[in-house]
């Protein structure tokens, strides 16, 4: 069995933390998180492939929209608190 890539390992921890898919309000909070770790370019490819299986809120036009909005505003630590209440430890 062959190691999963560093997008699909990404994938399937937030699957864990979110086995529903992600709620609207947990999405920006979500990339903020991710991207304390990941570049844009590696957000965007969690997010596509989130999108694609329907874990996530937003069609591809939104992908950039939100990861603009994160570098301009961050969200509040309670929103960020939540999310990761929700993921699990270790990655």
């Amino acid at each position: 069995m062959s190691k999963p890539s560093f997008v699909e390992a990404i994938v399937g921890w937030l699957r864990e933390g979110y086995p529903q898919g992600v709620p609207a309000q947990d999405y920006v909070p979500l990339l903020a998180l991710l991207r304390r770790r990941l570049t844009d370019d590696e957000v965007a490819a969690v997010v596509a492939e989130l999108t694609k299986s329907g874990q996530v809120p937003v069609d591809s036009t939104d992908i950039g929209t939100s990861i603009i909005k994160i570098t301009d505003a961050l969200p509040s630590e309670d929103d960020i608190n939540r999310v990761r209440e929700h993921l699990p430890a270790g990655l």
